[in-house]
């Protein structure tokens, strides 16, 4: 049996939500459930010298099991019989899911916790696991049971080549195809760093790039079409505005897979602001594969 799928529930809707997902996703890959309560770190208030705080003095400790009840019973409901195991860890949310994520095929969280403001689009454990996660982090958004294709945001980076395998792995594993699309635009060529329009600007040679473009896709999906020869892959090249384009794709898919940072990233920067932008709005869940370090 391969990793684990782990998924973080704090007791907020969202988080139920993530666990019926990643019940899924365990199913599909034939692995445990892993499902993961994380306390947060002792009252500030706490005077020095006194008594260890636990969380049990709390009633903490009583609830997390609780929400721990919850949310396995919410698995055993979408696949009955997974083997499920559980774990309450005493620290905070992002730490303890970090190291859960080092022995996990695949993370799991809702879009937004309890401990998020009203409004928020994205809880900040999600960007934070996302950026510093050691396995894909899917995060659960959009409709509930969304259809369609497996849709991947193809940028050509090398930091994104992960990315493409977990797209056809996925697409394989649900029996859907995938939509393999490349947004580009005059911003595209190097040599263009002005500022303007980027569907209007004037490049050299617009066709040259776009051919460019073009090839940049077939690469980039030509060798794993070969590996994973019964997916049925669509590819679409688009001349757009890229998060807008991708945000308005994933509006028919089931699933978006993107790259944590891709080509136009600056150096050091752990997520990518398309990444990002999925993550606040794309129209289903999504998944974010960072590339080896």
């Amino acid at each position: 049996m391969s990793d684990p799928v782990i998924v973080g529930v704090d007791g907020a809707a969202s988080g139920l939500d993530a666990v019926g997902l990643a019940a899924r996703e365990a199913h599909l890959r034939g692995t445990a459930l892993r499902i993961v309560h994380a306390f947060g770190h002792a009252p500030g208030h706490l005077s020095a010298g006194g008594p260890p705080w636990s969380p049990a003095d709390h009633g903490l400790e009583s609830m997390a099991h609780g929400a721990l009840a919850r949310a396995e019973e919410r698995a055993h409901a979408v696949v009955p019989g997974i083997e499920i195991t559980r774990s309450v860890v005493a620290g905070e949310a992002l730490e303890v899911l970090e190291i859960e994520s080092r022995s996990a095929s695949l993370a799991v969280v809702g879009s937004r916790g309890l401990g998020g403001f009203a409004g928020l689009l994205l809880g900040s454990t999600a960007v934070q696991l996302a950026a510093h996660g050691h396995c894909p982090l899917m995060v659960v958004r959009g409709r509930p049971d969304p259809a369609g294709a497996v849709l991947l945001a193809v940028d050509g980076s090398a930091a994104a080549a992960e990315a493409v395998e977990f797209a056809f792995a996925e697409a394989a594993l649900r029996k859907a195809p995938l939509v393999a699309l490349h947004v580009w635009n005059t911003w595209s060529e190097r040599a263009y760093e002005g500022p303007g329009d980027p569907l209007t600007a004037v490049v050299a040679d617009a066709d040259r790039l776009r051919e460019a473009e073009q090839h940049l896709l077939d690469e980039t999906v030509a060798s794993w079409q070969s590996v994973f020869p019964q997916v049925v892959v669509e590819r679409r090249l688009v001349r757009s505005r890229i998060r807008p384009a991708l945000i308005d794709a994933s509006r028919e898919a089931q699933l978006v897979v993107v790259g944590a940072r891709g080509r136009g990233g600056f150096t050091g920067l752990l997520l990518g602001s398309v990444s990002q932008a999925l993550l606040h709005h794309a129209h289903c869940s999504v998944t974010v594969v960072r590339g080896k370090e």
